[in-house]
C-alpha cells in the first residue's frame, strides 16, 4: 500500500505515529491540515514529505476560492510558504511545493478550473514517479549487498518514508527479493524510535531477517565484525556530498570509517540540493525536548529536567563511500558526480 495517496477528494496517508501497534489512516482536506501533518510527523521521510507537499499544493488550488488566475497564483504562493514552513531540513518539502508552483506559473492552463485539475495530475505524477525511482534505486543499490550480508540501518527509509518501496530499506528489500537473504541490524533511532517502531514493522511484513539494537550498540557490532555494510537515507544532500540525515547518522559514519566498513547513503536526486555548497548551509530542525523526556507520552524523567532535541545531524562527505541515486551510484568527487546525476546523466 502507498503511504500517501489521493482518495475521494482528500489526501489519505498512514498515520505513522500509531505504528507499530495500529495501522491507521487520516484524510487531510485543507492546506493547514497538510502542514500540521508534516509538522507533527503523521507523515515523515523526505520523499513522502515531498509528495505530501505536492498534494498539499493541489489542495491549495482547490481551497483558494479566487476565480481570477492572477489572484489564484498569489494565493498559491502564500499557501506554498505555509507548507514550506512546516519543517526546515528536508529539501523535498520545498521541492514538492516549487514543482507545483512551476506548473501553476507555466501559463499552459487557460482557466482556473483547468489549473486546479492540472495541479492534481502533477501531484499524482510526482507520487507515481517516486515509486518508480525507488525501485530503480533499489536495484542499483542491491548490487552492493553480498549474499548473506549483515546490514546496519538507521531510522526508517522504507515504504513509510516514501510513497512506496523505500530508499535505503528499498535497497534491502531489493536484495531480499533477489534471494540474497540479508540480515538487518536496526538502530532504535531515538528519540522517536523510527527504527524499532517503523523499520522493524516493515521488515516483519516483508519477511526480512532483522534485529533491533540500541543506538549505543552500533559500535559494538562493528567491532565484533558483524556489520558488512551500512545503509542510510538522507533528508538533504549538499553539492559536495555532505548529508543531513536523522540524528545519530554522523556517529555511525565515523565508526564505519574506523572499522573500514562501507557507508552508503541512498537518496533520490530530488533530495540533492546543489544550491547548498556544503552541509554547514543545511538548516537543522530543533524539535520539542518533550520528545526526549516524555517519548510518546511516557515520562522517563521529571518534567523539569532539561533536554535538547536536534532532529538531524550532518555527515561530512569524506565519510561517505557512495550515494545511491536513481541515476546510479555517485562517488567522490561528489561535486561532479552529484551534478551529473541531477542533470539526468547515468553514473
Amino acid at each position: 500500500m502507498r503511504s500517501v495517496e489521493w482518495d475521494a477528494g482528500a489526501l489519505k496517508m498512514i498515520d505513522q505515529r500509531a505504528l507499530p501497534w495500529r495501522l491507521e489512516f487520516v484524510h487531510l482536506e485543507t492546506v493547514a491540515q497538510v502542514a500540521e501533518g508534516i509538522r507533527n510527523m503523521t507523515v515523515r521521510g523526505a520523499p513522502a514529505i515531498g509528495a505530501t507537499a505536492a498534494f498539499g499544493m493541489a489542495i491549495a488550488a482547490r481551497e483558494c476560492a479566487e476565480d481570477d488566475m492572477a489572484a489564484l497564483l498569489v494565493c498559491l504562493e502564500q499557501q506554498g510558504e505555509l507548507l514550506k514552513a512546516a519543517r526546515p531540513t528536508a529539501v523535498n518539502l520545498a521541492w514538492g511545493v516549487e514543482r507545483l508552483l512551476d506548473v501553476a506559473h507555466s501559463g499552459e492552463c487557460k482557466t482556473v478550473d483547468e489549473l486546479r485539475e492540472t495541479m492534481l495530475l502533477a501531484a499524482q505524477q510526482i507520487a507515481d514517479d517516486d515509486v518508480a525511482i525507488n525501485r530503480r534505486m533499489g536495484g542499483r543499490g542491491a548490487a552492493l549487498v553480498n549474499k548473506g550480508a549483515t546490514i546496519l540501518h538507521h531510522c526508517n527509509t522504507g515504504a513509510l518514508a516514501t510513497v512506496d518501496y523505500g530508499t535505503a530499506l528499498g535497497v534491502i528489500r531489493a536484495a531480499h527479493e533477489d534471494g540474497k537473504q540479508p540480515h538487518v541490524l536496526l538502530d532504535e533511532t531515538r528519540p522517536r524510535l523510527q527504527g524499532s517502531r517503523l523499520s522493524a514493522w516493515e521488515l516483519e511484513a516483508l519477511g526480512v531477517s532483522y534485529a533491533i539494537i540500541p543506538d549505543t550498540a552500533a559500535g559494538y557490532y562493528m567491532r565484533e565484525g558483524e556489520v558488512d555494510i551500512i545503509l542510510v537515507g538522507a533528508d538533504r544532500v549538499a553539492a559536495n556530498g555532505d548529508i543531513a540525515n536523522k540524528i545519530g547518522t554522523y556517529q555511525l559514519a565515523v565508526l564505519a570509517a574506523a572499522h573500514d566498513i562501507p557507508f552508503y547513503c541512498v537518496a533520490p536526486t530530488s533530495t540533492i540540493d546543489l544550491a547548498l555548497p556544503d552541509g554547514d548551509a543545511i538548516p537543522i530542525e530543533q524539535r520539542d525536548p518533550v520528545e526526549v523526556t516524555t517519548p510518546y507520552g511516557a515520562a522517563i524523567v521529571p518534567a523539569h529536567f532539561k533536554a535538547r532535541n536536534p532532529a538531524f545531524d550532518i555527515t561530512p562527505h569524506r565519510y561517505v563511500t557512495g550515494i545511491v541515486t536513481e541515476q546510479g551510484i555517485a562517488r567522490p568527487p561528489y561535486t561532479d558526480s552529484l551534478a551529473r546525476a541531477v542533470a539526468g546523466y547515468e553514473l
